[in-house]
Parts: structure tokens; sequence; C-alpha cells
């Protein structure tokens, strides 16, 4: 899978378990540390890659403004170790669902997963 992580979400264990399991990660710091929301989302969707964040503009980007995208997973009020560990999870978990360009978004006890074209599920 491939990855790219917002300023936000871009803390070293963050970075280290999506790396050790196998994923190519970039970080918006190491490319682009200063670029709009609109840019990030834009280079996610031309390097295909599912966009790590806690940024809750991203949605309105997307629902709102009808802006195409690669697949979001937003994780929110989480430490750098909890944002790991629920990354190691969804890769275990949900793959399928993040190669097809799902918005899934995150909170302590809850996962939502918005599949392109469908409804919503909740799994959690």
């Amino acid at each position: 899978m491939r990855f790219l992580i917002d300023a936000c979400a871009a803390s070293q264990p963050v970075l280290a378990a999506l790396k050790d399991a196998g994923c190519d990660v970039v970080s918006v710091l190491e490319r682009m540390p200063h670029a709009p929301d609109e840019a990030v989302l834009a280079l996610a969707l031309e390097e295909n890659r599912v966009l790590v964040t806690e940024d809750n503009d991203f949605g309105e980007l997307v629902f709102l403004q009808g802006l195409p995208h690669a697949g979001i997973v937003r994780l929110v009020d989480m430490t750098p170790a909890e944002r790991a560990d629920i990354m190691r999870f969804l890769l275990e978990t949900y793959t399928d669902a993040m190669r097809d360009g799902a918005i899934i978004v995150v909170t302590k006890g809850r996962i939502r997963i918005r599949r392109p074209q469908s409804a919503d599920m909740d799994d959690g």
C-alpha cells in the first residue's frame, strides 16, 4: 500500500509502523510542508496514495467540493502510539477498503468506513 502522511499525523511511530509493514510511505513534511490541503489531496491522488490525517478539512474538500481522492484515513484525538497501532490494525483488517478509495474515520472505540458510491458502514 501507498500512503501520504499529512503533517498533523506525521509522527515517527506512524511512519515506522507503516514502513515496517512494507508500505510505501511519504510524509507531507518531506514533500510539501506548507502546501494547502487541496494540493496535499491532489498529490495523494496523483501518486495513488491513501492520505492519513487528523484534519477534518479533507472531508469538506471531498464531500462539499467534490474533489477526487485515492482514499483517506482520518485519525481523531489519538496519541502517536495509538495512531501507529490503529494503522497496523487497518492494514490487517481493511486493506481492501483503503485500496478501493474508502474514507475511514477512526475515533477511540469506533471505525466508520465510507466506501466509494455506497452507504456508510459502522465497524465498531
